[in-house]
């Protein structure tokens, strides 16, 4: 034994030993005294083993995209016979997430208030609801798709009672449906709409599964405009991994984004949809007063913006600028912006100000406010 170290201190070292937090000299102490005291070297041993079971604390969820690896996995090795439309495919993801994050819910997340977001005539609002509440708007939502494949319309007789939602805006599409929803309950929705959603959801993929990829053209009206079923599939995906973000919230759960590939499909739809935007936004009078003046015939070339998305689900895409039926061009380019991926769909789902989205940007200020007003736009209840 070292020299003024008796055996109390260095038994008392031991744990600090075992974690490997002593210093060079007690270590040596400790080390030294081990090779003659049986009784602190049979403490030393247990101490260690102890701090080998020991490891850094890990998140209990699932990484985002592991469903979608394990299916991939599973497809290679025995394709299905009835495939997945590949434009089903978010959908399908999307809404098993969300289900796996509703499986464990008591009755107080059911009731926790959630506020949903969006952007309307380029001023952001929201709304106060549950998140019972919006499981019921995604299962009002999806019922215009349901409607659209032949399949029985969960608010079908609420419509009825409710003169088809023409009193809420939007009519019969997504806001009307979801307001006389809310209306028809006489009290506040509860965890039994979980049920009906996901048999909804399930109903969604298995019919278009069957169906197959060519009825991907058959028109979904959304009231004051229709979208093709593989975009209306994506929209829905979208829609349903916003809110999950807006439940998770509320219940201070971490949730994260859908798989890159998907996400990838939902950004697409959003840059796609971005000049029929503009044009509407010129219809109402909110667009720049320099966007009026470039109208270009459809099918000829104009000023364009390239919209540059950033990360694993990015790409670049050309926005036309002065018509929804121009055609984008390098040659007339007069815009840049640059975005993380999930940044720009915040800002299309109306969850992040235009002011504050771009992280790079050049070229036409107008032409950038536009856009990003625009695509804030997209967003609804």
């Amino acid at each position: 034994m070292p020299p003024g170290l008796s055996h109390d201190v260095l038994k008392s070292l031991l744990g600090a030993w075992a974690l490997a937090a002593c210093s060079a000299a007690e270590t040596a102490a400790v080390e030294d005294h081990l090779g003659v005291c049986g009784t602190c070297a049979e403490e030393a041993l247990r101490l260690r083993e102890a701090v080998g079971l020991l490891h850094r604390a890990e998140s209990l969820d699932l990484d985002p995209g592991l469903r979608t690896r394990v299916l991939d996995g599973c497809l290679v090795r025995r394709p299905p016979r009835i495939p997945v439309p590949a434009w089903a495919l978010p959908y399908d993801a999307e809404t098993a997430r969300l289900d796996a994050l509703l499986q464990d819910f008591g009755d107080a997340e059911w009731h926790a208030p959630v506020r949903l977001r969006w952007f309307d005539d380029d001023a952001p609002t929201s709304r106060r609801t549950t998140v019972a509440g919006v499981i019921a708007h995604l299962l009002s939502v999806d019922g215009l798709v349901a409607a659209a494949l032949g399949l029985a319309d969960p608010l079908a007789h609420v419509l009825a009672e409710d003169g088809g939602g023409s009193g809420a805006r939007g009519g019969a599409g997504p806001v009307g449906r979801t307001e006389a929803y809310w209306r028809a309950c006489r009290l506040p929705p509860t965890r039994s709409v979980r049920g009906p959603w996901r048999e909804q959801s399930h109903d969604l993929v298995r019919t278009v599964s069957f169906t197959g990829s060519s009825a991907g053209g058959l028109a979904v009206p959304y009231g004051d405009f229709e979208l093709p079923l593989h975009d209306a599939m994506l929209e829905r995906a979208f829609e349903c991994w916003v809110h999950a973000e807006d439940v998770a919230d509320a219940v201070d759960y971490p949730y994260g984004p859908p798989a890159p590939r998907h996400l990838h499909g939902m950004i697409d739809l959003a840059a796609r949809l971005l000049p029929a935007a503009l044009a509407e936004r010129r219809r109402a009078g909110r667009s720049a007063p320099g966007g009026i003046r470039h109208l270009v015939p459809a099918g000829k070339p104009g000023r364009s913006l390239r919209l540059e998305i950033e990360g694993a689900a990015g790409g670049v895409w050309l926005i036309p600028l002065d018509s929804p039926a121009a055609v984008a061009s390098t040659e007339f380019e007069v815009a840049h912006v640059a975005l993380d991926g999930v940044e720009f769909c915040k800002l299309a789902a109306g969850h992040l100000p235009p002011q504050e989205a771009a992280a790079g940007q050049g070229g036409d200020r107008e032409a950038i406010r536009d856009v990003l007003f625009a695509a804030a736009g997209l967003s609804r209840l």
